[in-house]
């Protein structure tokens, strides 16, 4: 048995199926396969790209990777500039 087992109260519902770690691992695994798909694709078919650099082997995925950091960053940094103290509201 292992530990999630033990720690298991009687009578307590199990956990969501997505947050299971056996699934999430299966998720993981899951999209990184049809990401290496549809990068590899590019051997296949030929991209035209408009501006030059959209015809370049991996854009897209380069493109995503790069836009989600940003996005990420960006977030974060807006959460520090918005931020207010713990007892704001108790003034």
């Amino acid at each position: 048995m292992n530990n999630r087992e033990e720690q298991k109260e009687p009578g307590r519902q199990e956990d969501h199926w997505l947050v299971r770690p056996a699934t999430v691992r299966k998720l993981w695994i899951g999209f990184s396969v049809v990401l290496a798909l549809t990068v590899g694709a590019q051997f296949f078919i030929k991209i035209k790209g408009y501006f030059g650099v959209d015809g370049w082997f991996g854009f897209g995925a380069i493109y995503g990777l790069i836009a989600c950091v940003l996005m990420v960053v960006v977030a974060r940094l807006l959460g520090k500039f918005l931020k207010r103290r713990d007892d704001y509201y108790d003034v």
